[in-house]
């Protein structure tokens, strides 16, 4: 987060232009009230401009006639064309609708924050982080042993809770706790939604992408579309489209969505809740989160459709220009019919066709069964055999020489394996230098220079024979 990033965000960042605005108070406060207040995604022309002209008369009551001097449709147009709003056709329907843009739910979500609330709860985000990181720790551990002893340890817990409940000791959450639990639900639902703006963001980018290398690109079809897949798999393939699939497919079971509805009810129905809630936002959480997954979906699905409808035209414009090159041929024989060409060679071949005819493909050979004989094996005599090759097998451990590196880093910045051998000499021939060009791979501070080549000399105590071999030159850094 340097100077020259923070100016080019300041330029060219829709959410941070938004802000900057003169008009901000308007565009901000109405979309926050027709989008976020009505919990609304999608509205459609008439409506909002039905609204928003409520509202300028409104403002102009309280502000004068000189506020806002321009028509609802004008402000709706030019909010689209500077990226706070998205408009578009919905399928078999003439009236343009409105949805938010990420850069606008970003500015709202920033402005919400901006609130000062009852209090800031810590302790259920406290107890959040704990059971993310104990989440984090246990189920990314492949040992049997930690993964059983923190169920273990869950058992024992839930057995003590049984038992306290038994006794008549109920330990039931206090009205601070309880606030504060709702209150960060409704932040991280909030989030939620907003970020499947961006999640559909992401889609039509992909979408716009897709269609400017049809416009553009001669690349024939199967490459192209190759090229379209592999980006789909990828968005699909990103963190991103991963947790998207796992929350879709989560939220389409039947029996999470009733669970689902019965614990906001039964949130919604304590008398804590009651007193702070403000909206109907709980309620249609569920709702709203469908909603929101559907249009992510349709998005993709709209791209799958334009890929469709791509094959069609390019195969109807490859038909058409087979179609015109034939006519063109009749036009052509017709015009010579009466002075046909006095040149015999009217097409030539560079070799003569092959003829391949039906009846001369063999026929049929039906495979024979393989047939297994039940022979009884005698004891052999290995006597003969000698043993001794299975016990000279080269071997090269990498720890020695990941050693070996680490004690000339500790009085060196860096150092090369041409530096290294000079210390400590090759001693098991060519497989030790590809131990070590192996270690360079995998460490990321180390690195493999092809443009300059070093002679190492190396020995095998074996054959106590030398070689001198080029290799490019490996640095491995501290």
């Amino acid at each position: 987060m340097d100077h020259d990033i923070i100016k080019y965000l300041r330029d060219h960042n829709p959410t941070v232009r938004l802000l900057r605005l003169d008009n901000a108070p308007l565009i901000i406060s109405f979309l926050f009230q027709e989008f976020k207040k009505n919990n609304r995604i999608v509205i459609s022309n008439t409506q909002l401009i039905t609204g928003l002209s409520d509202y300028l008369y409104n403002l102009k009551q309280s502000y004068g006639e000189d506020a806002y001097p321009g028509t609802a449709q004008n402000y709706l147009d030019k909010w689209s064309n500077d990226g706070f709003l998205r408009k578009y056709y919905t399928p078999n329907s003439d009236e343009p609708v409105f949805e938010l843009t990420p850069a606008t739910e970003k500015a709202l979500d920033w402005i919400k924050d901006l609130d000062k609330k009852e209090f800031v709860g810590t302790e259920s985000r406290l107890l959040k982080i704990f059971d993310i990181l104990k989440e984090i720790v246990y189920k990314s551990s492949d040992d049997p042993d930690i993964r059983l002893e923190e169920l273990e340890r869950q058992k024992q817990d839930i057995e003590r809770e049984i038992e306290k409940i038994q006794s008549g000791n109920i330990d039931r959450l206090n009205e601070t706790q309880i606030k504060e639990r709702f209150f960060d639900f409704h932040d991280t639902a909030r989030k939620l939604l907003s970020d499947f703006r961006q999640i559909e963001y992401n889609f039509r980018e992909l979408d716009r992408s897709v269609r400017e290398k049809q416009v553009n690109s001669n690349l024939k079809k199967g490459k192209l579309l190759e090229d379209i897949f592999k980006v789909q798999d990828l968005i699909w393939d990103t963190d991103q489209g991963r947790s998207f699939k796992a929350f879709w497919e989560f939220l389409m079971s039947r029996h999470k969505q009733d669970e689902l509805s019965e614990l906001i009810e039964a949130v919604v129905n304590l008398p804590e809740i009651q007193k702070v809630k403000q909206d109907d936002f709980i309620e249609r959480i569920k709702v709203n989160l469908i909603d929101a997954g559907d249009k992510v979906n349709k998005t993709n699905h709209h791209l799958i459709e334009q890929l469709r409808k791509y094959l069609d035209d390019r195969t109807y414009l490859e038909n058409k220009r087979i179609v015109e090159i034939i006519v063109g041929i009749k036009s052509l024989a017709i015009q010579v019919k009466d002075n046909p060409p006095k040149n015999r060679d009217f097409l030539l071949l560079d070799d003569r066709p092959g003829i391949e005819l039906i009846m001369e493909r063999p026929l049929f050979n039906v495979r024979k069964n393989t047939e297994i004989k039940n022979i009884e094996f005698e004891e052999g005599y290995a006597g003969s055999i000698d043993t001794d090759a299975l016990y000279k097998q080269l071997y090269i451990d990498q720890e020695e020489l990941k050693i070996k590196i680490r004690e000339m880093l500790k009085f060196n910045s860096q150092v090369t394996l041409k530096q290294i051998t000079e210390i400590y000499p090759v001693e098991k021939g060519l497989s030790e230098i590809i131990t070590y060009l192996n270690i360079a791979s995998k460490d990321k501070k180390s690195f493999i220079d092809d443009t300059v080549i070093e002679k190492i000399t190396i020995s095998n105590k074996e054959t106590n024979k030398y070689f001198e071999i080029q290799v490019p030159q490996v640095i491995f850094c501290k």
